[in-house]
């Protein structure tokens, strides 16, 4: 048996008392003013605790000079031995200091034998199955809200930091969860600057919304790091990746799907790669798309080629790189998607916005289209010549 859920009435009592007279008088006292409670009485902590009476009970009423305890020790032994037990003590006219020490130690009220009826006894004992209840809630609250901060503070840490040091091309990201509480999903994205002195992007995306999916996003993206600093052929890039993926993939129909984009030094162009991922938009001189060929998401073909297409940049270049929740929440027509049509729109509206703010204002302005959060994780990598602002 084991105390009833908080919220629920306190139905069994155990009192240890070895006084007959005492025992009486609180049988008959609550028997009075509340029938539905369970009295269950041992003579002794021992006894209590051989019998298994402590987690049974909502309550317990405890006799500070029942026989083998003295003083408080009997209330030590209770809380060593249940230390969630809601007690109240039952002190004598001349020890009611201890009723007070008693308090100070862990005990939820005291009552004075010979002070008490039936409407003071019941009210204590509610009264201390209650604040055990609130006690135990903080400490239970308290412990959530660590794990959830040593939770945030690894998640923080798998987030990104563009490696571009050197090179001509700013990066502004934003990021959003889809999870409740939790800082990273199974989208993710980064840019670093390669040995040969391109830059080298990505944005991809984990199907699934766990945290399998996201370690696995993670996983993804640290791998592919070390894939473009180690100097990799960049045609070699996603093949190894979705090697990567396959390995380490909890589930065999999982895939990714995913952007790739290298700018060479002179900025001329870039070179995007489609593996089932919305394409890239160019911002300048006004927002458009070229879809170039995709080829599949990682880990549908064991064999797949993903064939490049060159964009050509304009001397003021920004690209939008960015994973599929930014456009399949609500559009303006409540019955179709954004899509990539009205994301060009919000764009378009948008040219004003200086090139760092612009991430978040487009999630926040996606999110007020949509009536309210989106469900899907969300990752925004917005890239530009330095210095290019406007």
């Amino acid at each position: 048996m084991t105390r009833p859920l908080p919220g629920q009435p306190s139905r069994r009592v155990v009192l240890v008392e070895d006084d007959p007279g005492d025992v009486f008088l609180v049988q008959e006292l609550l028997a009075e003013v509340a029938p539905e409670i369970r009295l269950l009485v041992a003579g002794s902590v021992a006894e209590a605790i051989q019998r298994g009476l402590l987690v049974m009970a909502d309550c317990v009423l405890l006799d500070l000079n029942v026989p083998g305890s003295r003083d408080l020790e009997g209330l030590r032994e209770v809380l060593q031995a249940d230390p969630f037990a809601a007690v109240c003590v039952l002190t004598g006219l001349d020890d009611e200091y201890l009723g007070i020490a008693a308090v100070g130690i862990g005990a939820q009220d005291y009552l004075v034998k010979g002070k008490a009826d039936g409407p003071v006894l019941i009210r204590a004992i509610r009264y201390a199955v209650e604040r055990r209840r609130a006690e135990a809630s903080l400490v239970r609250l308290r412990e959530q809200q660590l794990a959830a901060a040593e939770s945030a503070r690894l998640e923080r840490g798998l987030l990104p930091s563009p490696l571009l040091a050197g090179s001509r091309v700013r990066a502004r990201s934003f990021y959003r969860s889809g999870r409740i509480r939790s800082l990273i999903g199974g989208d993710f994205f980064d840019a670093v600057l390669g040995p040969s002195g391109a830059v080298h992007a990505i944005v991809g995306d984990v199907c699934g919304h766990g945290p399998d999916e996201a370690a696995l996003g993670a996983l993804l993206r640290v791998s592919w790091r070390a894939l473009v600093l180690a100097g990799v052929d960049e045609p070699q890039l996603l093949s190894n990746l979705q090697e990567v993926l396959v390995s380490e993939r909890h589930d065999p129909f999982l895939f990714t799907t995913v952007c790739t984009v290298v700018i060479a030094p002179s900025a001329g162009e870039a070179l995007v790669r489609l593996a089932g991922h919305p394409a890239p938009v160019s911002l300048r001189p006004h927002p458009s798309t070229d879809s170039p060929k995709a080829g599949p998401p990682l880990g549908v073909v064991a064999d797949a080629a993903w064939e490049p297409a060159r964009l050509p940049l304009a001397p003021d270049w920004a690209l939008l790189l960015y994973t599929d929740g930014l456009i399949e929440g609500r559009g303006p027509d409540p019955e179709e998607r954004l899509w990539e049509e009205g994301l060009l729109e919000l764009l378009d509206e948008e040219r004003d916005t200086g090139l760092d703010e612009l991430p978040g204002r487009l999630a926040e302005r996606v999110q007020k289209i949509n009536g309210g959060p989106l469900a899907d994780d969300m990752a925004i990598l917005l890239l530009s010549g330095a210095g290019r602002e406007g």
